[in-house]
């Protein structure tokens, strides 16, 4: 199977993501291609992608339609990985190969930063390594390729996009390849979402494969409509005309519902399933949800009550242990963010204040 994708982070978040996805889109018949992984940090993981084949297992574990899955699926769609800073022009081989198709990426957000004095020859930067890729794929006199970045970061394909150009003027690049960059090359957002986490410690899987990773049923990855956009065909991946009401969906309902039980729930549970296994807290969650938060946002987004049901059943989750904790951390900024916005455009829109999300929010007023 030829090698089309080449993909900037072999963390287990794709791991269990858009690699996931591709295996499965191959093993129903379409010719997607396999992955090359290249990995932009230290250490060993590029190893143990080579070590087995590309090869490792994600556990499935969660709940559909109510029934509890636990399964683990071995993926097969990478075929090697690449260490940046030892193997760059086996990078750029892969960059510059006809029968590449896509650029892929999740470097967190701390990697969407322009670096200064970047040479080149040998970039040191996620952007500067794009830049170089993509400079070397126009050289060879190839057609550019769709760069579908997986990052939680707002507007990420314009963004990265941004700092593509940057770097390209830094470089003194000729305009012709600023063009291309604009005009072949398709920098589409996207939303990604889905949980993903490390394996229990200890867990017999892991003697074998160090690559396990651990993800929810749930998947959604969101891909901004390009005209000529070329993709594959997965249950997960969704072409949208825009991701704004997506993201929205999910920080309105999602992360505003995890925010809502750290200012309800943070001294009574430990964890998220803690909190929604009990009655009334439960109670109290779908009531906030359905009569507070989604009126504010279901004429933009879409499927807002479904989206809470599929939201109160990954809470639900039995091998999930998200712990209120955590979620507590930065907890005003997300607060700000999350859930004042909502109080704010209920006000606005019914004239009268929200009592649920009022009395948890007064500390905030």
């Amino acid at each position: 199977m030829t090698e089309t994708v080449l993909q900037f982070g072999g963390g287990k978040f794709l791991r269990s993501f858009a690699d996931f996805f591709i295996h499965e889109a191959n093993a129903a018949g379409q010719d997607v291609g396999q992955v090359v992984v290249v990995q932009s940090t230290a250490g060993p993981r590029a190893g143990w992608f080579n070590e087995r084949q590309g090869k490792y297992q994600v556990m499935v574990r969660g709940l559909v339609d109510g029934a509890k899955v636990d399964e683990v699926r071995e993926i097969a769609s990478v075929s090697r990985a690449l260490v940046a800073a030892e193997q760059w022009p086996q990078v750029i081989e892969v960059a510059t190969s006809a029968d590449l198709r896509w650029i892929i990426s999740n470097v967190t957000e701390a990697g969407y930063a322009f670096q200064e004095g970047e040479v080149i020859g040998s970039p040191q930067s996620f952007p500067a390594r794009l830049t170089a890729a993509l400079r070397a794929r126009f050289d060879a006199g190839l057609p550019g390729v769709p760069i579908l970045p997986c990052e939680l970061v707002d507007n990420n394909g314009e963004r990265l996009q941004e700092l593509v150009l940057k770097q390209s003027r830094a470089w003194g690049l000729r305009s012709a390849f600023v063009d291309w960059v604009g005009g072949e090359c398709m920098w589409p957002n996207a939303l990604v979402d889905r949980i993903v986490s490390s394996p229990p410690d200890g867990h017999p899987l892991l003697a074998d494969d160090p690559l396990l990773a651990v993800a929810e049923p749930f998947a959604l990855w969101a891909i901004e409509e390009f005209e000529d956009l070329e993709l594959f065909d997965h249950a997960a991946l969704q072409r949208v005309a825009d991701v704004e009401p997506y993201a929205l969906r999910k920080v309105r309902i999602l992360n505003g519902a995890h925010q809502a039980l750290v200012c309800k729930a943070l001294g009574c549970f430990a964890t998220v399933r803690e909190a929604v296994a009990d009655a009334e807290t439960e109670a109290w969650l779908r009531k906030l949800l359905s009569e507070e938060i989604v009126p504010v946002v279901d004429e933009r987004v879409e499927g807002a009550a479904a989206f809470v049901e599929e939201t109160m059943q990954r809470f639900a989750n039995p091998f999930l242990d998200h712990k209120l904790t955590d979620i507590a951390v930065y907890h005003e900024e997300k607060v700000a963010v999350r859930l004042m916005p909502t109080h704010r455009e209920y006000c606005e829109r019914f004239e009268a204040e929200p009592p649920l999300l009022t009395e948890i929010l007064e500390p905030f007023f």
